[in-house]
């Protein structure tokens, strides 16, 4: 223990060991020593003298204490010293008081170097790591902490390695997702600052712990902690979920599919009161604003950026943005990154540019938002990045946003100026900026104005309207003009910074104007000293900073010539390839050319939408303006070099594929017109086709009830032949009559039955009528779909064959059913002359008049089933007709349907004659039933005459 007490630093007599013989003796007594206080002590010894002594202890005792993680797991405090001191070996955390302040600015990257090398032994056995990740499941507060020490300095030393082997390690990352759980935060936080280095630059690794349910947790760790008035343990929170979104599509779709986008609006919702926002805060709200970036970035999948766009405005995350941009006493930094964030949330999304649009600003009186940003663009006295922020936001409500270039132009154009000039508007704050002294005002006007005609033709010429007061008493010109005066000014103008600057911008400007415009390049050239000016600027020999306006200056010039449609005789495309021929040459000009995509300031341009400089003197080129000069670099180049002929051919070529473009486009019409007409032909058909089976199953149903009548009336046939044999017998007579009456009953039931399906039928034919009259008035219209339905043609035919043949079968069970009619109106007279030869023999008045009754109720029968079959032949009828039309249709003949319908007119007559025939049949049966004295009533007058039949048997039994 004296010898402890030495290392320890206490009191001991003669000279003091060295620390490496102190440390080298520790470590002995480490490997040696059987007893675990001793080994404790040792390990708790180097320990303390791990932060001093970092390369000794790391040397000589690495191994040890590897070896007492595996042997010692039992002891959790041995455990715990030697994870410390593993952690002081490998980290880079160094303490001043006991080293010199030379010492640590002298030698930091030797400790880093020594660090790393200390993490590269570590892990070069896997099992080291594979051990550690069990340690790290250990409840105990002094392994675990430890433990997701040393394995976070792991990850900071040898970040891919260690990935790597936690990857194939079982259920290696499930085991670290585990400390987000922890109930102790200081376990919790370190937790996320391992998942952090855990997560770096490993798609797969990011996945697993996506997967893992790690968004839920740390979003409500965030919740807890107070959101964006939390620590810095929610910034650690957005900083991991930060690593696990970025450049991860999966992740990505994962979190806005989880409804995870609608949890984040709560971090937005700031108080009125806005002064004394902490640093802490002021951080946290900016990586949450860069965590809404990150979903909605322009670099995503278009798809996935779009779907995360519309989840924020219908959950009201773009709403609460736009509350924190027109909210007052927001700090500069977080305003700034609002503008952004806000911008990338509406990029390209029409649904958010409109909301944007209609956001204004709590003013007296309300101003667009559009229009105080552009105020804070065009003003100099605003920070830089601020006015960076707001002409990317302009930038992108105009992207892809046709409707809000419109609205941006209409304010320039005269008929919509407010002349009470109570308002400024947004075109009037461009043209402020555009043509004031300040040069990065002059820029971002220019940039902002060529947005508003990115890719619209019709505004490029709306635009040439406007025209611009420059002094009483001096006419008005155009804005065109005024931009080409400008920049033929240059230097002579005094402005506040760059010179080069505003040339730029107005040439950006004019080449977005006049590419694919003719019309504009005619207003260009009619300024006869454009052409001059632009051929004096290219053939000078100027220097390195002018080299940039010369490009722009060719590429101008190369636009007026390529997009010439030689309208003006001075100016045709020919007579410009010579005077570049003579005043600059081919070469000379391609090199200028050349200066533009050379430049460096146009790569960084070129590299991502959003505009960042480090200074107002970078600010030359936009991201949309370098896809131009992309595009029209080589096309000019080209066309500097055709000859005459070759344009004439070009043209005639560009005529053609013109003409040839919109026959196409013409067809394409038709051919759509057509395809709609034979999906609703299709539609028809499918419908009648529907309907035919319902009338078929009907018949058939009809058919099998016609069947059971029968059976009944031959049953009543043989009930009323036993009734005239046994006529002496009162009993049998009144007994049968008893049957007779419950079958009359149930036979007035089912001719219920049989109106009711009468009117349905009656309803069915009403309906096929009505569809008969449209595929009259529609027959004009198939005409034209007769090209594109040939191929249909074939299917037609056969479904036409089809209904012939159903037509046919139908018109067979009309006969069968006529021939069943007529059996049934023979065994009706064979009944009533039966009838007449029973009377005589019938003595007893209530037998005679029950027969009676029986003979009128099997007439009413009859005539209701001549009365039914009638209309089922009706509506056979009718059904031919309809399929008739029906196949007219798909045959698109028109004479063919013409004469067919004709033909149906006919046959419909032809049925009501037949009606008519059979009514004259049925009165004249009437007839001669009353010639042989059989009473004829209606249905009122039979259930009259029932009811007082059944008063007369009542009387006469009690009588008896």
């Amino acid at each position: 223990m004296n010898f402890l007490r030495g290392v320890m630093g206490g009191p001991s007599a003669g000279m003091q060991p060295s620390g490496a013989e102190t440390i080298q003796k520790l470590c002995h007594r480490v490997a040696s020593s059987t007893l675990l206080d001793d080994r404790r002590d040792a390990v708790r010894a180097l320990k303390a003298l791990s932060k001093k002594y970092h390369l000794e202890v790391g040397v000589q005792a690495m191994e040890h204490l590897i070896h007492v993680l595996q042997t010692d797991r039992s002891d959790s405090e041995i455990i715990g010293y030697a994870l410390d001191t593993l952690y002081n070996i490998i980290s880079n955390d160094l303490e001043e008081e006991e080293q010199g302040k030379h010492w640590v600015e002298n030698l930091p990257k030797q400790v880093d170097d020594l660090g790393s090398q200390f993490t590269e032994i570590f892990i070069k056995q896997q099992e080291n790591v594979t051990l550690l990740l069990s340690l790290v499941e250990e409840f105990d507060f002094h392994v675990r902490w430890p433990g997701v020490k040393l394995l976070t300095s792991l990850l900071k030393q040898q970040g891919p390695q260690v990935q790597q082997i936690i990857l194939v390690s079982p259920m290696g990352v499930s085991r670290l997702m585990d400390l987000l759980a922890d109930s102790r935060e200081v376990i919790r936080n370190d937790g996320v600052l391992l998942l952090q280095q855990l997560t770096k630059s490993n798609a797969a690794i990011q996945k697993i712990v996506a997967f893992e349910n790690a968004f839920e947790r740390l979003l409500d760790i965030i919740t807890e902690e107070g959101n964006s008035d939390g620590g810095i343990v929610v910034e650690d929170c957005l900083l991991l979920i930060q690593n696990l979104l970025k450049n991860n599509n999966s992740n990505q779709n994962f979190f806005k599919e989880g409804s995870y986008i609608q949890r984040m609006k709560p971090w937005f919702e700031v108080g009125d009161d806005n002064c004394g926002w902490s640093a802490q805060k002021v951080t946290n709200l900016h990586v949450m604003l860069q965590l809404v970036r990150v979903l909605v970035s322009p670099t995503n999948p278009p798809g996935a950026t779009s779907s995360c766009q519309k989840a924020m405005f219908q959950c009201g995350l773009l709403q609460q943005l736009c509350t924190i941009l027109m909210a007052t006493g927001v700090p500069a930094d977080i305003l700034t990154e609002t503008i952004n964030t806000v911008s990338e949330v509406i990029r390209g999304c029409q649904m958010n540019q409109d909301y944007f649009a209609s956001v204004n600003a709590p003013s007296n009186p309300p101003r667009p938002a559009i229009v105080v940003l552009l105020m804070s663009m065009v003003n100099e006295r605003q920070p830089f990045v601020l006015r960076c922020a707001v002409l990317y936001c302009f930038q992108c409500f105009l992207y892809k946003n046709q409707k809000g270039q419109g609205e941006i132009v209409s304010t320039l154009l005269p008929s919509t100026i407010d002349a009470t000039g109570n308002s400024v508007s947004a075109g009037q704050l461009l043209c402020g900026g555009l043509f004031s002294t300040d040069s990065l005002s002059n820029w971002c006007a220019a940039v902002a104005l060529a947005h508003a005609l990115q890719e619209n033709a019709t505004l490029k010429e709306q635009l040439l309207r406007v025209q611009l007061a420059t002094s009483i008493g001096n006419p008005p010109v155009s804005l065109l003009q005024q931009c080409t005066n400008i920049l033929s000014q240059g230097d002579k103008i005094d402005r506040r910074g760059s010179k080069v600057q505003t040339r730029v911008g107005l040439l950006m400007l004019l080449c977005t104007w006049l590419s694919n415009c003719s019309i504009a390049v005619t207003h260009f050239l009619h300024n006869p000293a454009n052409i001059p000016f632009l051929t004096g600027q290219i053939a000078e020999n100027l220097g390195e900073e002018e080299q940039l306006v010369q490009g722009l200056c060719a590429l101008l010039l190369g636009i007026s010539i390529y997009y010439n449609d030689n309208s003006l005789e001075n100016y045709r495309k020919e007579k410009l390839k010579q005077l570049i021929e003579k005043r600059i040459g081919r070469e000379n000009f391609i090199e200028k050319l050349g200066f533009i995509s050379k430049h460096e300031l146009y790569s960084r341009a070129a590299q991502k939408p959003q505009p960042s400089f480090s200074s107002p003197d970078h600010m030359m080129f936009d991201h949309e303006f370098t896809k131009l000069v992309k595009e029209l670099e080589g096309v000019i180049s080209k066309a500097i070099y055709k000859s005459s002929e070759e344009d004439k051919k070009e043209e005639e070529v560009k005529k053609t594929l013109e003409q040839h473009d919109n026959i196409v486009t013409h067809y394409k019409k038709v051919i759509r017109e057509q395809d709609q007409e034979l999906e609703e032909l299709k539609q028809r058909i499918s419908t009648l086709t529907s309907q035919n089976e319902q009338l078929q199953a009907t018949v058939t149903q009809q058919v099998s009830q016609i069947q059971q009548h029968k059976d009944q009336y031959n049953l009543l046939k043989v009930q009323l032949g036993k009734d005239n044999q046994h006529h002496n017998s009162h009993s049998d007579t009144f007994q049968m009559n008893g049957i007779q009456t419950e079958e009359v009953s149930k036979l007035k039931e089912e001719l219920e039955e049989w109106k009711s399906k009468h009117e349905v039928l009656q309803g069915q034919l009403g309906e096929k009528d009505s569809l008969t009259e449209k595929l009259k008035s529609s027959q004009l219209e198939v005409g034209t779909a007769e090209q594109s339905s040939q191929t249909s043609k074939s299917g037609g035919l056969e479904l036409s064959n089809e209904l012939h043949k159903e037509l046919e079968m139908l018109r067979s069970q009309i006969q069968l059913q006529s021939a069943e009619i007529s059996k049934l109106q023979m065994e009706n007279q064979k009944l009533q002359v039966m009838n007449t030869a029973a009377e005589p023999v019938l003595g007893d008045s209530s037998a005679t008049a029950a027969n009676s009754l029986d003979l009128e109720q099997e007439i009413k029968e009859l005539k209701s089933e001549v009365k039914a079959l009638s209309e089922e032949k009706e509506s056979l009828k009718q059904h031919l007709d309809s399929s008739r039309s029906t196949v007219a249709i798909l045959q698109d003949e028109k004479s063919k349907l013409q004469q067919e319908l004709a033909e149906s007119k006919k046959e419909q007559d032809d049925l009501l004659v037949l009606l008519a025939d059979q009514d004259q049949k049925l009165s004249a049966l009437k007839i001669k039933l009353k010639d042989l004295g059989v009473p004829v009533e209606d249905e009122d007058d039979i259930e009259s005459g029932d009811q007082g039949d059944e008063d007369e048997d009542g009387d006469e039994d009690e009588q008896d």
